[in-house]
């Protein structure tokens, strides 16, 4: 995984165990995710920084796609994306 259990759970501010179900399952599906987008695996270790920043919020947008910063996070991942897509062609 991109980022640890603990991590996300701080990124989407719940405490507890309780909603693991539903933020492990996000995780483990964010980096097929940047892997199609992007062209490129991003599990190296360690992992690109860049990388993880993307994985948060689009953990974030996944855990809560109905928030009030949706749209805001949806614009701020397809940059970022952008960004990791020519790091992943060699462009940076």
């Amino acid at each position: 995984m991109l980022i640890e259990i603990q991590e996300a759970r701080d990124t989407l501010r719940v405490d507890g165990t309780d909603n693991d179900p539903i933020i492990i399952p996000l995780l483990e599906s964010i980096p097929s995710y940047l892997e199609v987008t992007t062209g490129r695996t991003w599990e190296d270790n360690p992992v690109h920084p860049l990388a993880q920043t993307v994985a948060k919020f689009i953990l974030q947008l996944w855990f809560d796609p109905q928030g009030q910063d949706s749209e805001r996070l949806k614009r701020t991942i397809d940059n970022l994306l952008v960004s990791l897509t020519a790091i992943a062609r060699g462009i940076e």
